[in-house]
């Protein structure tokens, strides 16, 4: 893979100082980039990448927000191309499954703070993102979505798997949307990934086991392995694969 090309371009990442996050940061850092770590409550983490990042002679910036709001993700903009210069590559990582609850559990108010979370953000983020993209001839969006926006998610996980759905179709209309400015937009979708908070939160480990048994390379994800397919689209920022979505899930689902 060659990945430095990735040498002095500016990425944003969302929600990059935790879990598959935090796996995107670094693999950017140890290629070369230059990152905006955006977090919401991993403020320590966010700074030792950072710091990390400087320490190898490359720029940095964290920012805290909470994307819901759209003034935090229009500042979060502001800062990271008055800090970066310019931007290259944006990573739409921020997500949460909040909690399970079955149909008859949701209420409204829950519905629309898991949608805001996991859609409403991206979008804040990315329109405020496109047009500094735009000004590069080649630039590229990754967008986090999941197994369970393919396969419907396990139970409790409707709104989630429902706004990670969206998200592949968002993916596909904005790279038609975008694409003549230069900029492709792409998803990876995520199956059982451990040693997150997400599910070590979220999961059971009777249901990680359970899952597990069932995929055919026999044995879960880790945040790395998320990291190097987000790492292989955003360099292909000249290439040719816009609208796709890179199922990331030891075969449990292919299509």
């Amino acid at each position: 893979m060659n990945t430095n090309k990735l040498t002095g371009k500016n990425v944003l990442i969302t929600a990059g100082a935790q879990g598959i996050g935090e796996s995107i940061t670094k693999h950017f850092i140890d290629n070369g980039a230059n990152v905006a770590i955006h977090y919401f409550s991993s403020a320590d983490t966010a700074n030792q990448l950072t710091e990390y990042a400087t320490s190898k002679g490359q720029k940095a910036i964290a920012i805290s927000g909470d994307l819901t709001k759209e003034a935090d993700a229009n500042a979060m903009l502001k800062t990271t191309v008055d800090a970066l210069g310019s931007l290259d590559i944006l990573i739409n990582n921020a997500g949460s499954l909040v909690a399970r609850r079955m149909l008859g559990d949701i209420e409204t108010e829950f519905w629309h703070k898991v949608m805001d979370i996991n859609l409403t953000s991206m979008m804040f983020v990315t329109r405020a993102a496109a047009p500094y993209l735009a000004k590069n001839e080649n630039s590229s969006i990754v967008n986090l979505a999941s197994l369970a926006g393919r396969k419907g998610g396990h139970p409790g996980s409707l709104v989630y798997a429902t706004s990670k759905g969206a998200i592949l179709t968002f993916t596909r209309a904005l790279s038609t949307e975008l694409g003549d400015q230069g900029i492709r937009v792409n998803a990876v979708s995520p199956g059982l990934i451990l040693g997150t908070s997400f599910h070590n939160t979220h999961t059971t480990k009777e249901s990680a086991a359970e899952t597990t048994a069932g995929i055919p390379i026999q044995r879960a994800g880790n945040a790395a392995d998320v990291a190097r397919a987000v790492l292989f689209l955003a360099s292909e920022y000249d290439g040719f694969i816009t609208g796709a979505t890179l199922d990331i899930n030891g075969g449990v689902y292919n299509m």
